[in-house]
């Protein structure tokens, strides 16, 4: 039996969903314990692409249980078209998902607000979906919780209490009260829908932790947008981080076994915010074009840049990370050289960590190794791959102290080499 979490160790988008996907076919659960519809998690199985924003990764297996934990913001609408989406190709079977009914419910009008803001020049680029405004009544204590959804008396109350502590937002920004009766009816219509998936998370996650299970916990989002960790402001509105497993699963933290951070061989963000490493002009948009980023949920074209090895370091120390996936390293297939960002440079001082406020004002300092050619996607051996992508991957383990177990060569879930499991017995 083992806990296993899977964290971002960028900004998020760094391929989470295939890392979660390979890794369930070893788990007997699955969980997203942080996060809400704002997470887009591409899957291609089968050279067939499958997106899924709040379910686990792992629903492509059919026998891992799923589950949301109390830290998860519950977008009904998104999460009722996910379930009929899974169950018309046959993927999502009676009983396989279990919804906390301690986690938050989004609201229509928590979108309606986050996108009046984002209208405005405190914009920070959210992606609209009112995960911050949702969270933010959760930490104001007056949220709405699954377990509220399905009583429709209690609902109705709550709903109003809620919208009436919205309403002098809501109107300073210029937007319209939503009306009470349309959003009782429709979320009763989805109470419905998914009340008989809601129950006790952490009950369940004990029960299989004393079986024996082997438990796989996914974050979503990556280290650097983390609330308390992350490039703040520019940052979503939960922890992001491994330590978030524990309040947002339910999870004592000594029943975490190994901590895996997911990297890609170079980086992406979205929306605002310092990105010391970012390419510019040409060459940015040719990653962009060779790697195909563009948001999974906004459709947003990513910055991308050279691999930020002082952020990686952070990560791995806030996060207690062992070992690595490093994903997409076939993008940078053709490229004669390619540059690590290995430190910093700040006031005339090499620095070799992300500062709090003033990553804006830093210079990364690069190292430049030889790069490579070729199509990569047919390795699944170390052996099989370019000398010079070896030693890219060694560089990486040397700089941040963390073993690389997992490497991705193709978008494919097959087009990966893996040279352990964070599974293996402690």
């Amino acid at each position: 039996m083992a806990m296993v979490v899977v964290v971002g160790a960028q900004w998020g988008d760094e391929g989470k969903g295939k890392v979660v996907d390979r890794l369930t076919a070893q788990a007997d659960v699955v969980v997203r314990y942080g996060g809400g519809a704002n997470a887009g998690h591409t899957l291609v199985v089968g050279g067939e692409k499958v997106v899924l924003r709040l379910i686990p990764s792992g629903a492509l297996h059919a026998k891992a249980k799923c589950v949301l934990g109390p830290g998860v913001v519950i977008d009904p609408e998104v999460l009722v078209q996910e379930i009929a989406t899974l169950r018309a190709r046959g993927l999502f079977g009676e009983g396989r998902l279990l919804i906390s009914d301690r986690a938050h419910v989004v609201l229509p009008h928590h979108a309606t607000i986050d996108t009046l803001r984002e209208s405005g020049p405190g914009a920070i680029g959210t992606t609209k979906r009112g995960i911050g405004p949702a969270y933010e009544d959760k930490a104001g204590r007056r949220g709405i919780r699954m377990a509220d959804l399905l009583d429709a008396a209690r609902f109705r109350e709550r709903l109003e209490a809620n919208l009436e502590a919205w309403r002098p937002v809501i109107v300073a920004l210029g937007g319209e009260m939503p009306a009470i009766d349309e959003i009782v009816k429709r979320y009763g219509e989805l109470a419905k829908e998914l009340g008989p998936h809601v129950g006790d998370a952490s009950a369940a996650l004990a029960e299989a932790r004393e079986q024996g299970k082997h438990v796989l916990l996914e974050g979503a989002q990556g280290t650097m947008l983390d609330l308390d960790h992350g490039t703040f402001p520019f940052v979503t509105s939960s922890t992001v981080i491994s330590g978030g497993a524990c309040a947002g699963a339910g999870i004592a933290p000594t029943h975490i076994d190994r901590v895996m951070g997911i990297t890609k061989a170079y980086t992406t963000r979205v929306g605002g915010g310092p990105f010391p490493t970012e390419l510019h002009g040409e060459a940015g948009e040719a990653l962009r074009k060779a790697g195909n980023e563009y948001g999974a949920v906004t459709g947003r074209p990513r910055r991308c840049g050279w691999l930020d090895i002082a952020v990686l370091r952070h990560a791995v120390r806030v996060n207690g990370i062992s070992e690595l996936a490093v994903t997409k390293l076939d993008v940078l297939s053709g490229l004669p050289k390619i540059a690590l960002g290995v430190a910093y440079e700040l006031d005339g001082k090499r620095i070799d960590f992300p500062p709090p406020n003033r990553l804006a004002d830093v210079t990364p300092i690069y190292e430049e190794l030889e790069g490579w050619s070729g199509d990569l996607s047919t390795c699944r051996t170390l052996g099989e791959l370019p000398a010079s992508v070896r030693t890219y991957v060694r560089r990486i383990e040397e700089l941040t102290g963390a073993r690389v177990t997992m490497l991705g060569v193709g978008a494919d879930r097959d087009c990966t080499i893996e040279t352990d499991t964070p599974f293996r017995p402690r």
